[in-house]
């Protein structure tokens, strides 16, 4: 039987979804609790593995056991076993071709900015922070270069091991309340670091260093050496995923705000 399953964490305190040998990471968590479930070994796939510091909010994932639990009890039995800032939010028994990364159509993430000359206090580590008033509509006249199907490789770090840097970027938009910034970003597929290559490549052109034609440059460039910095990871949420309607999975909870 395969099963399919909403997660949503806090990434605060871990170093990332993917297991490491050395440190705790959400996936090992996880699976040590569906595993207490099930009574047996599980071993779960997502559909994007997030970075130490970054957030998930509409996280999926699937796995394949042979236990047989209402789908109530793996969701409440799950976490039980789990930390405080991770929760398994609902299960769907679903084909054995469900995927929860290979049948992902697009990914949705949402990079939250507070915008003002005081530090977060509160939501430190839940949002980025920058000092330096932002103008949002030089940001929101870079943010149309990047739609599309590019080489992304200017907004990918140096470590990724994706065998390209070809994605499509369907979604790249900014708006402001009060003090807080929302870069809303969808994509077929995304780079490691992308969202946050991305978020400090505008906030380059938003503080007035760069302007907003200098993003096209960066991504002519194909070159990470010549992008913006990598924006802090406290500022990044995983906010969707989206598949085939046959499989009828449950719609996201909406992105965070927090004005």
């Amino acid at each position: 039987m395969r099963i399919a399953m909403g997660v949503e964490y806090a990434g605060t305190g871990y170093a990332g979804w993917q297991e490491q040998r050395h440190t705790q990471s959400i996936q090992t968590l996880v699976e040590g609790a569906l595993s207490r479930v099930a009574d047996e070994r599980v071993r779960v796939v997502c559909a994007g593995r997030t970075d130490a510091g970054v957030h998930g909010l509409g996280q999926v994932i699937h796995f394949d056991t042979s236990a047989r639990r209402p789908t109530r009890g793996w969701c409440l039995g799950g976490t039980t076993h789990l930390p405080d800032d991770i929760a398994l939010t609902w299960a769907r028994e679903v084909p054995a071709q469900f995927d929860a990364r290979r049948s992902a159509l697009q990914r949705h993430y949402r990079y939250v900015i507070l915008n003002r000359p005081v530090r977060p206090a509160w939501l430190n580590g839940r949002v980025a922070w920058a000092r330096k008033p932002l103008d949002i509509r030089r940001m929101q006249a870079a943010a149309p270069h990047l739609l599309g199907e590019q080489d992304f490789s200017s907004f990918r770090a140096v470590g990724c091991q994706s065998r390209h840097a070809w994605r499509e970027v369907t979604r790249a938009e900014l708006h402001r309340q009060g003090d807080f910034l929302y870069l809303d970003v969808s994509a077929n597929a995304f780079l490691h670091h992308m969202v946050r290559n991305i978020a400090g490549t505008l906030m380059a052109v938003g503080a007035g260093d760069r302007d907003p034609h200098w993003v096209a440059e960066v991504l002519a460039a194909r070159d990470r050496t010549v992008g913006g910095f990598t924006a802090p990871a406290g500022g990044l949420y995983m906010v969707a995923v989206d598949y085939p309607a046959h499989f009828d999975l449950p719609v996201p909870p909406p992105p965070p705000r927090f004005a």
